[in-house]
């Protein structure tokens, strides 16, 4: 996609120089505005947009203000016609989301014919205060990928089978140790508070082992393990399960699986841990095994060793880590009035030194408007702090982390907040309909749109089958006829609250 953006971004620029060969020229040393009396400034979505023009006041109308997504397409699917790309080019400001549903931006920008153009970026703006996407228990898992749940309620977990665990698998230690997983060392200490080499060493212990194979038959509750080319293989059965809570303040579960019958030498206590909490086929999994009992295997934490399918290469192996390095950020900061704040305040510095002469007028505006967003912040730990529920569940996907966290609320959902998955499992929906039920909740909730059937059908499946279904709208699908009728950012959150104080009560 990114190579045809820059051949369309390279077509569309030599377009507009042949075309533009008699128009007026940016003014030499200025602030690159397109006259010296018209500030262009260009949005993606209608968040950004609202709070410039409120930033703005009067100013706006004299500006040349431009919201992208105009037509209710979604973030997420959203690519730039030759005529944004235009756009954006001669801008004196861009303001974008950043994250992955903006990749084309890089491309875009490269092509700028305003080379004084100020750009922001709102999760660049927030830095480490933006959050990855969390998996949920209950949550319909993206295909091809399995959750791994790093918080949960202990009621969240369930049992499960050796079945999960069925086939072949072979250790990764081989592949650390011949050079394959270099790559994947190196990513992780570009995040990481460890080198490369580091990391080398700290797997070399974790991954270690003699086990180059294992066979699980899940139907027969056999494992077969061998070890330095000798096979072992006993019968086991389920004998529950622990939870753990790690410093790092993420959970996890162990799976306990006890030999009962087969070769002496096949272990007599194993765990599983494949980052799941409920039954589902593993696609790696972490393994702990010994003879000394179960209470000695759960203090283990330095040695895990680790399986993936015995079909796929090393290299297969290692695009799999590397795709679960790769961090996917929730892009929706702007539902949050907290990280609203903070982007105006980025917004407004911006538009001050682009036209200095209204400075002032901006600044003003800007507090004005900081002191809107606080007052509607405290409504809001007001309503929750007063609310009998502390729990929202969302019948849909769930852009509305940023806003949650800011109040201390749990949540539920189909789907994550950037999920492509239009469709809930059985699983999925039978486990938000029992949550229903267990917390009493009065409400499913959506996201603006016209399809509520995964909502609708969670509450036909629930005991008493009479929740509401209601929206919250987390302004993806704004467009400029809303504006015309006077929908504005506040105006939105302010409904969201309304919905979110029935939904708690």
């Amino acid at each position: 996609m990114k190579r045809i953006i820059s051949l369309m971004l390279s077509l569309t620029m030599a377009g507009s120089l042949l075309s533009g060969c008699g128009s007026k020229p940016h003014a030499e040393g200025g602030s690159g505005t397109q006259s010296a009396d018209k500030l262009s400034v260009v949005t993606t979505i209608f968040p950004e947009y609202d709070w410039v023009r409120r930033i703005m006041g009067d100013q706006a109308d004299s500006a040349e203000l431009t919201m992208l997504l105009d037509n209710g397409v979604d973030l997420h699917s959203y690519q730039p016609t030759a005529d944004d790309i235009i756009k954006i080019s001669a801008c004196d400001l861009f303001v974008y989301v950043g994250g992955e549903s903006d990749a084309w931006v890089d491309d875009a920008l490269k092509e700028a014919t305003n080379k004084n153009m100020k750009v922001i970026d709102l999760l660049d703006v927030l830095k480490d205060t933006v959050k990855t996407e969390e998996a949920m228990p209950g949550m319909q898992a993206e295909e091809g990928h399995n959750h791994g749940y790093s918080h949960f309620a202990d009621s969240d977990v369930q049992d499960r089978s050796l079945s999960d665990w069925d086939g072949d698998w072979q250790s990764v230690y081989p592949y650390l140790q011949d050079g394959v997983l270099d790559e994947v060392m190196e990513r992780k200490a570009e995040t990481g508070d460890k080198t490369a080499e580091e990391y080398r060493d700290y797997y070399e212990t974790g991954y270690k082992t003699d086990v180059s194979q294992i066979t699980i038959d899940g139907e027969n509750n056999t494992m077969c393990f061998v070890t330095n080319g000798v096979a072992a293989k006993a019968v086991y059965s389920y004998k529950g399960y622990q939870i753990y809570d790690y410093k790092s303040g993420s959970r996890g579960a162990r799976y306990f699986f006890e030999a009962t019958g087969g070769d002496a030498a096949a272990p007599k206590y194993v765990q599983f841990s494949d980052h799941g909490i409920a039954p589902g086929k593993a696609e790696h999994f972490h393994i702990y095994c010994g003879n000394d009992g179960f209470e000695a295997l759960s203090q283990e934490m330095d040695h895990w060793p680790t399986y993936y399918h015995a079909g796929m290469s090393g290299d297969e192996i290692k695009e799999d880590m590397l795709e679960h390095e790769e961090k996917e950020y929730d892009e929706h900061v702007w539902l949050s009035l907290k990280n609203a704040k903070v982007l105006c305040s980025a917004i407004s510095d911006a538009l001050q030194e682009l036209d200095p002469d209204h400075k002032d007028a901006y600044a003003a505006n800007t507090q004005a408007y900081l002191d809107k967003l606080t007052e509607l912040d405290g409504e809001y730990q007001t309503v929750v702090d007063g609310a009998a529920r502390k729990t929202v569940l969302f019948g849909d996907r769930f852009p509305f982390r940023y806003l949650v966290d800011d109040y201390g609320l749990s949540y539920y959902a189909a789907f994550a907040g950037c999920s492509a998955e239009s469709e809930a499992s059985f699983e999925t929906v039978s486990f938000l309909a029992q949550k229903v039920d267990e917390l009493a909740l009065p409400c499913v909730l959506t996201i603006e749109g016209k399809d509520h059937k995964i909502a609708q059908t969670i509450v036909q499946n629930t005991k008493q089958k009479d929740q509401k279904v209601m929206t919250m709208d987390s302004m993806q699908a704004t467009t400029s006829d809303d504006v015309k009728k006077g929908v504005t950012y506040l105006s939105v959150m302010e409904n969201n609250l309304a919905v979110l104080k029935q939904a708690l009560n």
